[in-house]
Formats: structure tokens, sequence, C-alpha cells
């Protein structure tokens, strides 16, 4: 599996970023431009997504987020998983 560390996500210029949080956890704070799919929904919203862009994806501490890059990636998708999620992450915040 792919990995990112919050600081290489933050020099980024435009990531595409997926928050497999709950809904309530994400309006609580999220990465800017960052899209919300929780990971119980991932499945079912697959055809939202481009298999030619690279994706981050994004959790509170990672774990969720790792089982939804390993999801990803064995449906062709490119996808890395942001080591430590939202708890390493001291970036901004909306």
């Amino acid at each position: 599996m792919k990995e990112i560390t919050p600081k290489e996500v933050e020099r980024l210029v435009n990531p595409n970023i997926i928050d497999v949080r709950e809904t309530d956890e994400v309006a609580a704070g999220h990465i800017p431009g960052s899209v919300n799919i929780p990971l119980g929904l991932l499945e079912f919203r697959l055809h939202e997504l481009d298999k030619t862009k690279e994706y981050i994806i994004v959790c509170r501490s990672g774990a969720r987020s790792g089982r939804a890059t390993e999801f990803l990636s064995s449906h062709g998708f490119h996808a890395t998983n942001m080591v430590g999620g939202m708890m390493n992450w001291e970036g901004n915040v909306q």
C-alpha cells in the first residue's frame, strides 16, 4: 500500500483528497477541498471517482483510510493512504 505523510500532503498542489470518516467527524473539521465519502459508502460511490486521478485517502488515525486505500487499489484506482490521519494533520482545516 502506498503511503504519504501529512507534511507531504500539505506540500501538494490541489491534491484529490477523499475523507472516509463519518459525516459528523468531517463536520468537526476537515482538510479544505477534501471530498467526504464515508468508508461504509465507498463501494457504492465508486462511480464518482476517476481511475486516471491520484487520490489521497484520509481518516482520523489512518486505519480506515488504510482499508479504503487497499479497497480502491484492488479496484484499479490510484490511492495513497495518509499515515496518522487527521490526528497528525497540522495544516488548515475547515
